[in-house]
């Protein structure tokens, strides 16, 4: 799953209500899946999640149903890692990081 270079993420937009897809970088870590706001809260998505976190996501054929979250700052330990598992992947890690619980697979 990791192998892959791309997560399609489904928000919520804030102002239509419409679903709003996009392609995105991605690392997972201890079950959950990580991506990264370069623009940071200034993102649209990031904007949709602030306002609903629901979600859905797709890493291959898998289909994912769950809530997102920004990760604060002072999670030090988890945003080193990220990071680092980001640069590893990427060569980039530098924006906002977002956690994508995705528990519930969609059917």
């Amino acid at each position: 799953m990791s192998a892959r270079p791309y997560l399609y993420l489904t928000t919520i937009g804030r102002k239509s209500g419409n679903p709003h897809e996009i392609e995105i970088w991605f690392v997972t870590h201890q079950g959950r899946f990580y991506l990264i706001a370069e623009r940071r809260e200034g993102a649209d998505w990031v904007q949709n999640i602030l306002h609903n976190p629901a979600i859905t996501f797709r890493v291959g054929k898998e289909i994912y149903r769950g809530r997102a979250r920004v990760v604060p700052p002072d999670e030090t330990a988890l945003t080193q890692t990220i990071r680092q598992l980001m640069d590893e992947k990427y060569g980039w890690s530098d924006g906002l990081i977002v956690e994508l619980d995705g528990t519930e697979r969609a059917v």
